[in-house]
């Protein structure tokens, strides 16, 4: 985008704020629901900054613009900003200052900062609000949106329709669901709870949609109490079978709109509501004789933990998806040294290879395919203007996922396409270390994720490198493939890893200028033994998927590492080759075959 564009549309910015006597604003990725994926209506941090990452924040004063945005966006973001006058802040590290140290530092006392309270989440602003007055008597004004005055062309605000997700993917109907969801209530005294979060909502009503990109889920909210469930949503996004459906299971249908005024009128003694995915708009209209707790909803961990069906549906999915990668991968290999394909063209090839599988929905985030120095930006998306012919030589980053009935998936290979250097093969090999590692693990009862973290992390730490994104997120069942509440980064996290959660294991290493490796596979949470202290578990490798070895210098690895490797590739030779013509399953075999 044309760097004047974003310079007069931060100009204009600031013209407001001066009509409206406000010192700054800060403007998020996030829309009212707190999401990580927006529709584009919800696009505005985007809009204002050039900026296209999922992740970031942007601050406009009267004087000065910044982005704070996270280490998977550093080199994209540091690209997109150049030329406007906005100046990049890299979050986590020790030199960034938090945004609201940075406006204590730039605005004065009785200053105003103004936001938007229906996408910034209750502690946020209950946060900022504290910090602000503390330190320099900044206050917030939480009704300023910028948008609906500056952003003309904005894009509609989503209206696809609801459907009905079949209950034999998703193994429980929404009746059983409620029943268990008012029973945790009971057993906290909650009598209402009120969910923000879209993919909570999708899955309590087994219900499912195409308002964001990649991500099956519905505008909507959804309150329940003991004797109700109130399902708020634009009308017309209401089939008369969807309609029927939810009065069949005493879901009453409100208003989008309405959502506020009904939290006005609410009589319970109490509302439960998660401060960290509910707006702050929300949490202001709540009835003040109602008494406010905020925790975490009891839905979050119950959707995690996978039930038998949506287990054996992503066993499934794995294997469709195997399928499909491995038909793509030998296409890949056949085609790379014709010197014909692109990071684009190839995105393009997959989805083709995956849309071929039964049950396939579409892609469950847009695909990484970045080339030697490309992969080294985490979140690297090509576009015309960057993307580049791929040559047999160096490595390719892809990154994808495709959405099931069934299942999500979510996969990184780094593939070499030819000639390697022997720093690229150290980086591989340990990065492959760190997989296994994890993948090995075996632990007790009660670990949470911040407590294996390290086992993917230990063989770059020793060569005295590491990477700032988590090692693990959760991922949704026909959902969000980003989903908590379990994850395993090195940030505390209390969840604790429990039988039948579905988890990534992706570390990675990216070097500026030259190259970015990840290896990524799914791990499912299961039982392994009971031995001293108690119960121990350990994670099942679902993805099916053959580990390139071109990258790989046997001596760094262990006997025990090889032998995982090994044992994996010929897991994904049984459950794949049946599916496959006799010319794919000799390629297969050879890029299954233990390691000479």
């Amino acid at each position: 985008m044309a760097e004047h564009i974003i310079n007069q549309r931060i100009t204009n910015l600031r013209r407001l704020l001066r009509k409206l006597n406000l010192a700054a604003c800060i403007i998020p990725s996030t829309d009212p629901h707190l999401s990580e994926y927006v529709s584009p209506y919800w696009e505005a941090r985007k809009w204002i900054s050039g900026f296209t990452g999922s992740a970031g924040t942007i601050v406009v004063t009267l004087n000065e613009a910044g982005l704070w945005t996270d280490s998977r966006y550093f080199l994209q973001a540091s690209e997109q900003l150049s030329g406007s006058e906005i100046k990049l802040y890299k979050e986590m590290l020790p030199e960034t200052p938090s945004i609201t140290d940075f406006l204590c530092s730039v605005l004065k006392a009785s200053d105003m900062v103004g936001i938007n309270g229906e996408v910034f989440s209750t502690n946020q602003v209950l946060e900022m609000q504290k910090t602000l007055i503390e330190k320099k008597g900044i206050k917030l004004n939480s009704d300023f949106d910028a948008m609906k005055e500056l952003w003309k062309d904005r894009p509609l605000f989503p209206k696809s329709k609801a459907y009905i997700y079949n209950e034999k993917y998703a193994g429980i109907n929404i009746k059983a669901k409620i029943e268990v969801i008012r029973k945790e209530m009971q057993e906290q005294k909650i009598e209402a709870l009120f969910l923000s979060s879209l993919d909570e909502i999708a899955w309590v009503l087994n219900l499912r949609g195409n308002d964001v990109k990649c991500n099956p889920v519905v505008i909507s909210y959804l309150l329940i109490t003991q004797d109700k469930s109130v399902y708020f949503i634009y009308e017309d996004k209401v089939s008369k079978e969807v309609r029927s459906y939810l009065e069949k299971s005493a879901v009453c249908i409100e208003d989008y709109n309405s959502v506020a005024v009904h939290l006005m009128q609410l009589e319970t003694a109490n509302i439960l509501f998660d401060p960290n995915k509910t707006n702050y708009h929300i949490f202001s209209a709540i009835n003040p004789k109602c008494q406010i707790k905020l925790g975490n909803s009891p839905v979050n961990l119950l959707k995690a933990v996978r039930n038998e069906t949506e287990i054996n549906g992503i066993r499934n999915a794995m294997t469709r998806d195997g399928i499909a990668l491995t038909k793509f991968l030998i296409w890949l290999e056949a085609n790379v040294p014709l010197k014909s394909e692109t990071e684009i063209s190839i995105d393009k090839k997959l989805h083709e290879f995956r849309a071929q599988q039964v049950l396939y929905m579409g892609e469950s985030f847009d695909t990484i395919a970045g080339y030697k120095e490309h992969a080294a930006i985490v979140h690297y998306s090509a576009t015309t203007e960057s993307d580049v012919t791929l040559h047999p030589e160096g490595f390719l980053l892809l990154d994808s996922g495709a959405q099931y009935l069934d299942g999500t998936t979510d996969i990184t290979r780094t593939i070499a396409l030819g000639k390697l250097t022997q720093e690229e093969k150290i980086d591989y090999t340990l990065v492959l270390k760190g997989h296994i590692n994890l993948a090995m693990a075996k632990f007790p009862a009660g670990t949470r994720g911040v407590q294996l973290d390290v086992l993917a992390r230990m063989p770059l730490w020793q060569r005295g490198m590491n990477y700032l994104h988590g090692t693990g997120h959760g991922v949704g069942h026909f959902l969000n493939v980003h989903e908590g509440p379990q994850s395993i980064r090195m940030n505390e996290n209390p969840i604790v890893l429990q039988p039948g959660m579905l988890t990534s294991n992706e570390p990675g290493i990216y070097k500026s200028g030259s190259h970015g490796i990840r290896i990524e596979n799914l791990l499912l949470v299961c039982k392994d033994q009971i031995g001293m202290f108690g119960e121990y578990l350990k994670f099942e490798t679902v993805t099916l998927c053959p580990i390139c070895k071109e990258g790989i210098i046997k001596e760094l690895l262990s006997n025990e590492e090889i032998t995982w490797l090994n044992e994996y590739h010929q897991t994904v030779y049984q459950k794949l080759s049946p599916h496959l013509s006799d010319e794919e399953k000799k390629w297969l075999k050879d890029k299954t075959e233990k390691l000479a």
